[in-house]
């Protein structure tokens, strides 16, 4: 890093560090920052993990996070959202990214511009919001906050921007109408044509609307030009700018000029100037409607809650709300926070989460969810989430990371763009000398119209807004069907997926299976069995162990605690209950227990296994006892899904931990053609790189906690929402409903969505490709037609309306369109 940018006056820094564990970790972080040179009063202190210095000399914040980084110990990484005014094109995103990404300690940076925000990582208490702020003003752009401390609503913003370019786009036609009026009136009434009355009539309109609703072109786009990096304000300030300019010395100097050159263009300014803020002010109302999703889902929780207190009801703020308080819901409210039902019941409509239809019905013990619709009865709930925690604010959290996240594909826009606007200028000059010195005479005239057609024509807005605003309104789309993208990258990759791997248990199937049967050995009592078997697994998570005990509770046996318990992963249970010694699970448990098969009960197994059922083996005191037969029902509409992945052209697998003979009978069931049976929990990483091997990228689908190393080697993860949090961090799609739908809606969406960015990547990059040549007067020495610059003002900003209406078709993709 360059000291002249370091103060010379000593830096105090107080830095979080990961990773210390016990006071050897102390003592490596200090002689790590100790090395630092000018490196004093060093404290680490191992209960709060962090470290407090001071640093002088050479040494700055990024020095200590490099140190600490090199010793073990990183400074947590953090990210800083920035809102960015005045990004009108793809080649201002590239520029702010690179101006953010120059400052001192930030690892990354990335900008959106249909929402108009950045994204900054940095190791955390190293970058100060004032040098962001200040890198962002010195790239030409201002910048605003928007961490939790100085919230910024961003459909207000995009409200604002809405009304104040409406506003000038309103001025600017009022004062443009009577320079068309003269300018055009001429040819039809050659009283009004000509005269320097009218030619100063349109001077000083002209100059009334390039001072007023048009300064942001010179304001924004000059500084830019002169700093060496222009954009697509430095275009239209310069295409305007000029013709406004060569009109105003044929009007106050014709002198000046050559004989027969002196032609009046402020026609040509003031329209470029009206199209343009045409264009802008419907880019704005495109990119509110783009941004609706999240509008909606702020917009579902209530703003007050009846808090239950002494009896009584109070209304509170919703931002009041405490954990543990007892909120009432009356019939057909909103249900006002997260939390557990504690008295009455009734059916919630909780489609905003899971795009399911179908209310859910509530009585005590069932979680809600705030902002979902409650039906006709009430409810008494105790607040178990509040704030950031709650799921509302997750999934909006999650939707908002996604819109605002990049494509892979994006970043040959980034490229191309980068270069883009220079290339314009360059293209114009080259037009206007060629014109100039080849054009017939009088040929100043004929070079300007040209060069300055070249600069309108060529905006690059169209290409920075191509795969933004698809991703927004993709996601948003998404969230309203109960698909949560949690990144943009995995609308990518999820396109480009040819195997789709289940999880049975919980994913295929209900995840609550029930018992179905229960063999025992010769003088083994089935009830004595079921009761054991019951209370040894009353310590295990895995959901056939409930269905164990919740069979033995039926049937009113009496359920003893366990004196000792062990779970083998992927195996089985074993310990101590009631005096004797039990082990449930696999065959292969008892293979590595040393325990000898009863053929009997072995054979009674395999049969049990045909008829797609799941065999678990009871053994008591060293001898195998029984066999337990537990069955899990397979989701409604699980086949039906499963035959539309596969019409799809996607190959369908199942991975499941069950017996290989109970596998294949649901596989078979389901239309399953690839069954990966009896694999260990960290088998089924292996089951996913040999899919990947042999048909090619894999999406795998699953909701437990044994999934989710799965989830993670997938190419594309996809959690079941009702399943653990574990599985749901570990994925980059979460399907809220549990239904198998959502998986091809969320398969439909991707392909949409790509396909979308497609097209409108072609429009944006065709068009130029094909206009410019036009505006640069190519085709006129062949009889061609020529491009007037007002005709490529209005054909750029279509251009941009273009793309933004194609993204917003995806508001219908997959299934019934948004409520608007």
């Amino acid at each position: 890093m360059d000291t002249a940018l370091r103060s010379a006056a000593p830096v105090a820094l107080n830095l979080p560090v990961e990773g210390m564990s016990c006071a050897s970790c102390v003592g490596r972080v200090e002689r790590a920052l100790a090395a630092l040179p000018g490196a004093r009063d060093i404290a680490v202190n191992l209960a709060t993990g962090r470290a407090s210095l001071v640093l002088g000399g050479q040494a700055g914040p990024v020095e200590a996070a490099a140190a600490l980084a090199d010793a073990g110990y990183p400074v947590p990484e953090a990210q800083t959202l920035l809102a960015i005014d005045g990004m009108s094109c793809a080649s201002c995103v590239g520029r702010v990214e690179k101006a953010l990404a120059a400052v001192p300690g930030v690892t990354g940076a990335s900008v959106n511009l249909a929402t108009g925000q950045a994204a900054i990582r940095h190791p955390e208490a190293l970058v100060a919001m004032p040098d962001l702020i200040a890198a962002v003003a010195e790239a030409g752009y201002e910048a605003q906050s928007l961490d939790a401390e100085t919230p910024t609503d961003p459909a207000a913003r995009r409200v604002e921007e809405a009304r104040v370019l409406r506003r000038d786009l309103i001025a600017a036609a009022l004062l443009s109408a009577p320079v068309v009026v003269l300018d055009m009136g001429g040819h039809v009434l050659p009283g009004l044509h000509g005269g320097s009355a009218t030619a100063l009539i349109q001077a000083v309109l002209a100059t009334l609307v390039l001072a007023g609703p048009g300064r942001r072109f010179f304001l924004r786009g000059l500084p830019g030009l002169v700093r060496g990096h222009p954009d697509m304000n430095a275009l239209v300030a310069l295409g305007a700018g000029a013709a406004y300019l060569y009109s105003l010395v044929s009007t106050l100097a014709p002198g000046l000029l050559p004989a027969g050159a002196a032609h009046l263009y402020f026609e040509a300014s003031v329209l470029i100037v009206t199209l343009i803020l045409l264009g802008r002010t419907l880019e704005a109302r495109a990119k509110g409607r783009t941004g609706q999703a999240i509008a909606r889902l702020m917009d579902l929780a209530p703003k007050t809650a009846r808090v239950v207190r002494d009896g009584a009801e109070v209304e509170v703020p919703l931002a009041a709300l405490g954990l543990g308080d007892v909120v009432r819901v009356r019939p057909g409210e909103r249900v006002a926070a997260d939390g557990v039902v504690i008295a009455g019941t009734s059916a919630v409509d909780e489609s905003m989460v899971t795009g399911e239809p179908a209310p859910v019905r509530k009585a005590p013990g069932d979680r809600t969810v705030g902002g979902t619709l409650n039906g006709r009865g009430s409810l008494d709930l105790r607040v178990d989430a509040v704030g950031s925690a709650t799921v509302l604010a997750q999934i909006t959290a999650m939707v908002e990371r996604a819109q605002g996240g990049k494509l892979p594909i994006q970043a040959l826009v980034d490229r191309v763009t980068g270069r883009f606007v220079p290339a314009v200028i360059g293209i114009a000059t080259v037009t206007f000398l060629g014109w100039l010195l080849l054009g017939p005479a009088p040929a100043l005239g004929t070079a300007l119209v040209n060069a300055v057609a070249v600069l309108i024509i060529a905006c690059p807005c169209a290409m920075g807004l191509a795969t933004p605003t698809a991703i927004m309104v993709g996601t948003g789309r998404a969230a309203a069907r109960g698909v949560l993208f949690r990144d943009g990258a995995a609308l990518q990759r999820l396109r480009d997926v040819r195997v789709v791997a289940l999880d049975k248990t919980g994913t295929l199937t209900e995840g609550r299976p029930r018992l179905t049967d229960l063999v025992a050995r010769p003088g083994v009592s089935e009830t004595e069995a079921l009761a054991l078997a019951a209370g040894l697994e009353t310590r295990s998570e895995h959901p056939l162990a409930g269905a164990v005990v919740a069979a033995a509770r039926e049937r009113g046996l009496a359920v003893a605690e366990p004196d000792r318990f062990e779970a083998t992963e992927g195996f089985g249970v074993s310990g101590r209950v009631a005096g004797r010694d039990v082990a449930l699970g696999a065959p292969r448990f008892l293979d590595r227990l040393g325990i000898a098969r009863d053929s009997d009960l072995t054979a009674r197994a395999d049969r049990l296994a045909l008829e797609g059922r799941s065999p678990i083996h009871l053994v008591l005191d060293g001898r195998h006892a029984a066999v337990l037969a537990l069955a899990d029902p397979v989701k409604a509409g699980a086949r039906e899904s499963v035959a539309a992945l596969t019409a799809r052209g996607l190959a369908v697998a199942m991975v499941t931990g069950d017996d290989p003979a109970a596998a294949a009978s649901v596989a078979k069931s389901l239309g399953i053609a690839v069954v990966a049976a009896g694999v260990l929990p960290g088998g089924k990483v292996e089951a996913v790189q040999r899919f990947r091997a042999e048909h090619g990228s894999v999406a795998f689908v699953g909701d437990g906690i044994n999934d989710a190393p799965a989830l993670a080697e997938a190419d594309v993860g996809l959690a079941i929402g009702t399943g653990t949090d574990i599985a749901v961090d570990s994925a980059d799609v979460v399907l809220m409903s549990g239904s198998l739908d959502a998986l091809v809606e969320a398969l439909a969406l991707s392909r949409a969505v790509m396909a979308n960015i497609r097209q409108n990547l072609f429009w944006a990059f065709a068009y130029n490709a094909a206009l410019i040549p036009v505006a640069a007067g190519v085709l006129v020495p062949f009889g061609g037609p020529a491009l007037s610059p007002v005709l490529a003002a209005g054909a750029m900003a279509f251009s941009s309306v273009f793309v933004l209406g194609n993204a917003l078709r995806l508001r219908r993709a997959g299934g019934a369109p948004d409520p608007a």
